[in-house]
């Protein structure tokens, strides 16, 4: 359906100033943005305030969350480990315990139930970004998102060793349609462990012992650092929002409502969104509503991804995917297709809850993403020129919509 009516080329639109994303993302960069924390709550309100002065109906909205999956995750590998350490003279416990913590880290960190946190963790309030503008009385909605919280750094996303293989094996690199899956190892940790306990099988435990003694390690680390300015994840995404609030300011589309939509806490695994989802999805219908995911948007070159998920991988809707990639194309923007992240995003929310959703990202000339949770991330380092495509891009999506019979 999302490309039904989409029938002639949508007109060129004007393409954003590039001095004034730089503003939007230099603005917000000096304010330290952890998830659930005060500095995300204060660039909130700085959203909320410049799209209210543009003319779009905004507020911040206080949703409950959790501020960190470090501390959750760790905790269950840590949890693991030891009963690793004790599996040899007690095999029953290892095996449950290896396997109650393998149950809870796929909860946790496949947009499960997440009881993990729940339990673990101290619940506290992520500020969501909600604007709205266009024909509010339009039967078609697109909501365009981004996130404005940042990240903590740790020591596992150093890409020394990465960029050295890429640069090393090019020929691979360019064969390769996904990311490393950075979170199987978080999980084989605590499976090696109940597997190797349960079937009397020492190497096997002790594999799973070392696997998650240096996941638990790596948690204790990312728990332990401040947030990164996070200028190109996720400030780019925002500037583009700013961006199209000023576009449609000066050209409101006719016949579709647009919701912007910036969340907070997606670094903590979408706590943003799911208190979007749950305030505001009853009232947005399936077969009416559009979401367009804009997230660290300014490396070098847009990818529009086919898919996502950390451990099982999630196509995302391949009508509204096309219909995305035509409008780049009519906008002479070069997009990158049939990749997919083995990261996440906000997107796989509401393409859980069975809504068209395109996931638009970035990556530089090695196909990865610069600074990523990197202290490194910082304005200067941000390829406004890619971000000004994606405004483009997502500024044409909407026009064709508003389009569409």
């Amino acid at each position: 359906m999302a490309s039904e009516g989409f029938l002639h080329p949508v007109a060129p639109v004007a393409r954003p100033d590039e001095t004034a994303l730089r503003a939007t993302v230099e603005r917000l960069a000096v304010i330290e943005r952890a998830p659930c924390s005060p500095g995300e709550r204060e660039a909130a309100h700085l959203v909320a305030d410049r799209l209210r002065a543009l003319g779009a109906a905004a507020s911040v909205e206080e949703v409950p969350a959790y501020g960190s999956y470090a501390r959750p995750v760790g905790a269950l590998t840590g949890l693991a480990t030891a009963a690793g350490l004790a599996g040899g003279r007690w095999r029953a416990f290892g095996a449950v315990a290896g396997a109650v913590a393998t149950a809870a880290l796929v909860d946790e960190i496949s947009y499960g139930r997440q009881l993990a946190r729940k339990v673990l963790s101290r619940r506290r309030t992520a500020c969501n970004v909600v604007a709205e503008l266009g024909d509010t009385a339009a039967r078609r909605t697109l909501v365009v998102m981004a996130h404005h919280d940042a990240a903590p750094s740790g020591a596992v996303f150093d890409q020394t060793l990465p960029r050295r293989l890429v640069r090393r094996f090019p020929e691979v690199a360019e064969r390769m349609t996904e990311n490393p899956p950075m979170w199987w190892p978080v999980v084989a940790g605590p499976a090696l462990v109940a597997l190797g306990s349960a079937a009397g099988r020492p190497s096997l435990r002790r594999a799973g012992v070392a696997v998650g003694a240096l996941t638990t390690a790596a948690m204790i680390d990312i728990a332990a650092r401040r947030a990164v300015p996070g200028a190109n994840d996720n400030l780019s995404g925002v500037a583009a929002l700013v961006a199209l609030a000023e576009s449609f300011k000066r050209r409101p589309p006719q016949g579709l409502r647009v919701i912007l939509f910036s969340a907070g806490a997606e670094e903590a695994l979408q706590e943003g969104v799911r208190g979007f989802a749950r305030r505001h999805f009853p009232d947005l219908a399936r077969d009416r509503t559009w979401f367009l995911n804009l997230d660290t948007v300014g490396s070098g070159n847009l990818v529009l991804l086919d898919g996502e998920g950390p451990l099982r991988m999630e196509p995302y809707d391949a009508a509204f995917g096309d219909l995305v990639a035509r409008c780049a194309a009519e906008q002479g923007v070069a997009v990158l297709r049939g990749l997919r992240s083995r990261s996440s995003t906000d997107g796989v929310v509401p393409r859980r809850h069975g809504y068209p959703t395109a996931c638009v990202v970035s990556v530089d000339g090695d196909r990865l993403i610069p600074h990523y949770h990197l202290p490194t991330d910082l304005p200067e380092h941000v390829d406004y020129g890619c971000v000004a495509d994606a405004v483009q891009v997502a500024e044409s999506v909407a026009r064709a919509l508003a389009a569409g019979r």
